[in-house]
C-alpha cells in the first residue's frame, strides 16, 4: 500500500538519497549523507511529521529518474511535481528559474539575480539556493559564484559534491574554472 504522504530512501551511485512526498507533490528530496543511517536521520529531522513508507507511482518514478541523472543520464526533472507549500515567494522564483537550467549548463548568481530583475541580489539568490529542499530536482548545483568559481553547496561533501554533479553531466568547464579535479568522470559515473 502507499501513502499519500511520507518520505523513503533510494540507492543512487552516490549514495543514499531520500524523498518526501505529500498528496500535491515532493516535498524535499535528499542528497546522501556520510551513509543511509544519516541520511534516514535528516529526512527525520527535516520532515518528523513524516513517516518512512512506499511511494506512490509518481514518487517512484521521480526517484528513478534522479538515478539516473545522478548516473549521467540527461534529465531536467523540470516536470516533476513539487509541493510549494512553505517556499517563500522569491525562494521559489530563484528555484523555478533554477529549474530552467539545462544539465550541462550554469549560471552565476549574479545572472540568476540579473535574470529576476535585481542584479544586486545574488548574495540572496546564494542564500535560497543554500537552503534548496529539492535539490536536485531544483538543480542548484548548476548555480556558481562569479568567475566559475563553484561557490557552496549544503550537501555532504560540499563543493567537491556540486563539481562532480557538474562533471557528470558535463559542465566541465566548471571544475576546470575552479581548479578542481572532479572526481568521477563521465565514463567512470556510468560503470556498475
Amino acid at each position: 500500500m502507499t501513502n499519500t504522504e511520507g518520505f523513503a530512501l533510494f540507492d543512487t551511485r552516490y549514495g543514499c538519497c531520500g524523498i518526501a512526498w505529500s498528496a500535491r507533490g515532493i516535498v524535499g528530496v535528499q542528497l546522501p549523507e556520510a551513509d543511509s543511517a544519516a541520511t534516514r536521520a535528516r529526512m527525520r529531522k527535516r520532515f518528523p511529521q513524516l513517516r518512512e513508507g512506499s511511494p506512490p507511482p509518481d514518487v517512484q518514478a521521480a526517484m528513478a529518474r534522479i538515478t539516473h541523472l545522478l548516473t549521467g543520464g540527461i534529465d531536467d526533472l523540470a516536470d516533476v511535481g513539487l509541493d510549494w507549500h512553505g517556499v517563500s515567494e522569491f525562494h521559489r522564483r530563484v528555484y523555478e528559474f533554477a529549474r530552467r537550467i539545462p544539465p550541462g549548463e550554469t549560471r552565476t548568481y549574479g545572472e540568476v539575480a540579473n535574470a529576476l530583475g535585481d542584479k544586486g541580489k545574488a548574495r540572496a539568490v546564494g542564500q535560497a539556493l543554500g537552503l534548496n529542499p529539492f535539490a536536485p530536482v531544483v538543480p542548484c548545483h548548476r548555480v556558481l559564484a562569479a568567475g566559475g568559481k563553484p561557490g557552496g553547496f549544503s550537501a555532504h561533501g560540499g563543493s567537491q559534491v556540486k563539481l562532480r554533479m557538474l562533471a557528470v553531466e558535463g559542465a566541465e568547464a566548471a571544475a576546470i574554472n575552479s581548479g578542481s579535479v572532479p572526481l568521477f568522470s563521465r565514463e567512470e559515473m556510468r560503470q556498475p
